[in-house]
């Protein structure tokens, strides 16, 4: 695997001196002091990062495999998602068999909790965890980048210039997907660059495009190529987005100047709120694996985008948004004739609607008038989705640039 050093994970020779090198981090403890003890972080920020050294390597200090180090991580894990879900529930991990490797494609809505909640599901239920695409934008904080190194975690590089250094760049993470599949590692990855902030979840072809680069020498055609890679859509459905302001404010500001830019430490900011954030009821769906692929990596995501719309379950926070935004008002004259129209997990209550409204009623008050259709649109495009997925309503939606 030298071939793939720059952007792997690390393997197990390397998770011991990792590990020694974050509990020796003053940065590593204090983050986890916040999250053990918040009072204690902030008036004996130097007594509890001693103690929390010592926890870490009482509980964490023997592990020498990366498998090892997550099965003990998971209870801490499943601690996190209980505290910040209402719950979480899944379809389709019956259509996945055990033995095999997944590429799996998902919507990507939370930098972190995202590939989390999709490996925490994978291994509550007897599969093997995944590898985790990140993009290098990440790796600037040296903590964040140690720990997802140690979880399994790949890096995507962006912003390059050069096409030269682009190609390059993707054909060794082509290399390295294609590798990890043929050698029973699968792998999840987000179906576009960036979270879609708007709720609208479009398949990039370029990311299509990507996988078969280093297929495409051997001779291998693209359906071929692509069917080997045993690609599961994944549909990740939040109740409430723990970053919806945030996300509505760049759109407004996106829209007004054209541009935004991000400030010193928002990505880390974001990925601790959408970790501790609460975010209701979550559901995860798993597509059946695609055996008989386009022979087009447009065609391939489009279908890849039918199954994720088709299949996204919609959350009373959703219909509420959706009704609120105005958006073919005179369609559906009740909550019931969406909710019978749509594939969904559940059924809503009025009881359901109300306390759902209400909480939208409070976030948008909680928000700048200039952004809360942008905070309804977080919320009510995947209805649009949905609704023209099972042939309902109005075309799909396509992303705003």
């Amino acid at each position: 695997m030298q071939e793939f050093d720059a952007i792997r994970p690390y393997s197990d020779e390397e998770t011991a001196p990792a590990i020694q090198r974050l509990v020796n981090d003053p940065d590593f403890l204090d983050m986890v002091g916040r999250f053990k003890s918040p009072v204690a972080a902030k008036w004996a920020p130097a007594l509890l990062r001693m103690f929390v050294k010592r926890w870490l390597v009482r509980n964490f200090g023997h592990y020498h495999r990366v498998d090892d180090l997550q099965a003990g991580l998971s209870g801490y894990v499943g601690d996190l998602v209980e505290s910040t879900t209402s719950r979480v529930t899944h379809s389709g991990l019956e259509n996945l068999s055990k033995n095999s490797a997944h590429l799996f494609i998902s919507n990507h809505r939370d930098i972190v909790f995202d590939p989390m909640v999709v490996n925490y599901l994978l291994f509550q239920n007897g599969f093997h965890t995944t590898r985790i695409a990140i993009g290098d934008n990440l790796l600037a904080n040296r903590v964040f980048a140690e720990m997802m190194r140690l979880n399994k975690s790949f890096v995507v590089r962006r912003n390059m210039t050069s096409p030269r250094e682009m190609r390059d760049a993707y054909l060794t993470l082509s290399g390295f997907i294609n590798h990890s599949i043929d050698t029973n590692h699968s792998i999840w990855i987000a179906q576009r660059e960036g979270r879609a902030k708007d709720g609208i979840d479009v398949t990039d072809p370029a990311i299509i495009k990507m996988f078969y680069m280093s297929r495409k020498k051997s001779g291998l055609e693209f359906d071929e190529a692509m069917n080997r890679l045993h690609i599961v859509p994944v549909s990740i459905a939040y109740e409430y987005d723990p970053c919806d302001a945030d996300k509505a404010r760049e759109l407004e500001v996106r829209a007004r100047t054209g541009n935004y830019q991000k400030a010193e430490g928002e990505d880390t900011n974001q990925i601790m709120r959408g970790l501790t954030g609460y975010k209701g009821h979550v559901h995860v769906h798993f597509g059946a694996p695609i055996a008989d692929a386009e022979d087009n990596p447009k065609a391939l995501a489009s279908r890849i985008d039918h199954e994720m719309h088709a299949n996204y379950h919609l959350h009373a926070s959703n219909l509420v948004a959706y009704q609120m935004r105005g958006v073919h008002p005179e369609a559906h004259e009740t909550p019931g004739s969406v909710s019978e129209s749509v594939v969904t997990a559940e059924t809503w209550s009025p009881a359901d609607l109300e306390a759902a409204k209400a909480e939208m009623e409070r976030r948008l008050e909680a928000c700048d008038a200039a952004i809360r259709p942008y905070l309804l649109d977080v919320y009510a495009n995947p209805v649009v989705n949905a609704l023209a997925a099972n042939n309902i309503g109005e075309a799909v939606l396509s992303p705003a640039e």
